[in-house]
């Protein structure tokens, strides 16, 4: 077996090697033109794992010719940071040209990023950090203003061919071998997009063959090597965000299939169920509301049910509520009332009162007219008295506008006759 991983042997050397995303390293792209232009910003470099962030900080530095110093998020802290600054800055003449490779720099906390902020904006260092997670979420902004981000996009499935066809007819091991792919399937799932991934599968179909036999790559074999393609889902990471935004976004469009999707997919990369209850609780007032009251009441249901039963029994009540939610009529006119209302506070401050809407506990507050003038709705006719609440200066300002279903329109006819032109109803 090689020492070195089938992995680490293909990594490209030069921008001419590097397959894929054009859009930044492609004839006339952005960051082409930079290094040509003799400039290298400092910057983030966000994409999924395995699409060649480290490999491309590396290229950079090498046609640069700049010095390369590689630091793990996961390993290193201020201690190191401050090390590789101080031997930078002891360089002297490398000094604003040494390039500082920090992978999954959104590990580092914000007291860590802070140790980078002088070296960075003194131009000591050129930055580059890696990231699969949102660096708006995950970078502190100072640092984040400093830098320019780079989106790298997952590999096409041709893109990931390519990579099993070069790696058969270059790399030294693999060329001595008869090796024929005969079915694809099972091995770009169980890589997930992931270069390094599907190399690694490759190398170990290759190692576990009888080394005097021809090579067949094909989905039985894979899996049988592989066992079970992993899941890209990472509940502390963006996916974890993503996927939750879809379930969301499946039911408000009333697609139960897509929405019970989206929870399987979050229960089987190991999503915490009571997360997803809460999500299910606040779909069911913001995206249904008064359309169907009963849906926030089965939602709460769920989020109890979950806890009582647990895993992987919860996944049941989940579902029925999952394709409740995504099958029943919609409406977010609450949802859209509270924010006017929030907004209005916004704009116009504590407005006070009407007098005859506050409470009168004492006789001095009596005396100054507090309940004045305030009609029991109860005592009038059909339970209505018809009398302002709201403080000056918002009379008439209507903050709900019921939705367009039935129950809500039978809502607007009865404060239409009620209030007659005063809301616009």
């Amino acid at each position: 077996m090689h020492e070195i991983p089938l992995a680490e042997r293909m990594r490209p050397r030069t921008l001419d090697d590097y397959l894929g995303q054009g859009h930044l390293v492609g004839e006339e792209s952005v960051l082409r033109k930079s290094l040509e232009g003799g400039h290298l910003p400092s910057m983030i470099l966000w994409g999924p794992p395995g699409v060649g962030k480290t490999t491309l900080a590396k290229i950079l530095a090498a046609q640069t010719e700049r010095p390369f110093h590689e630091l793990s998020a996961i390993q290193s802290g201020v201690k190191e940071v401050r090390e590789i600054i101080a031997s930078v800055k002891r360089s002297g003449m490398f000094s604003g040209r040494a390039i500082l490779f920090i992978d999954e720099i959104h590990r580092f906390s914000k007291s860590q990023q802070d140790s980078l902020l002088g070296a960075v904006e003194q131009g000591l260092v050129t930055l580059i950090g890696a990231t699969t997670e949102n660096p708006s979420f995950e970078v502190i902004p100072a640092l984040l203003s400093r830098s320019q981000v780079y989106v790298l996009q997952s590999f096409t499935e041709d893109q990931l061919k390519q990579i099993v066809y070069n790696a058969i007819a270059r790399d030294s091991v693999l060329k001595q071998r008869e090796i024929d792919v005969q079915e694809w399937g099972a091995l770009l799932r169980s890589s997930s997009g992931d270069a390094r991934r599907l190399l690694n599968a490759v190398e170990l179909l290759v190692e576990m063959a009888n080394p005097e036999r021809p090579i067949v790559i094909n989905d039985a074999r894979v899996r049988e090597a592989l066992q079970s393609a992993p899941m890209r889902y990472d509940k502390n990471g963006e996916s974890h965000y993503d996927i939750a935004s879809a379930l969301i976004k499946s039911i408000r469009g009333s697609d139960p299939n897509a929405a019970v999707y989206y929870l399987a997919r979050m229960l089987a990369g190991g999503e915490d169920p009571k997360f997803i209850a809460r999500r299910l609780i606040i779909s069911a007032s913001e995206d249904i509301g008064l359309a169907n009251p009963t849906a926030l009441v089965i939602a709460n249901e769920t989020f109890a049910a979950v806890e009582r039963i647990g895993m992987p029994e919860g996944r049941i009540p989940l579902a029925q509520c999952v394709v409740y939610l995504a099958s029943c009529a919609k409406s977010n006119a609450s949802y859209e009332a509270i924010n006017r209302a929030m907004q209005a506070v916004k704009d116009h401050g504590d407005l006070p009162v009407p007098l005859a809407l506050r409470n009168a506990p004492t006789a001095l507050m009596d005396e100054l007219g507090y309940g004045k003038g305030y009609h029991y709705d109860h005592a009038e006719s059909a339970n209505f008295s018809g009398q302002e609440f709201m403080p000056q200066g918002l009379e008439g300002v209507p903050f709900y506008d019921p939705g367009k279903n039935p129950r809500e329109e039978a809502f607007r006819k009865d404060l239409r006759e009620k209030w007659k032109a005063k809301y616009g109803y």
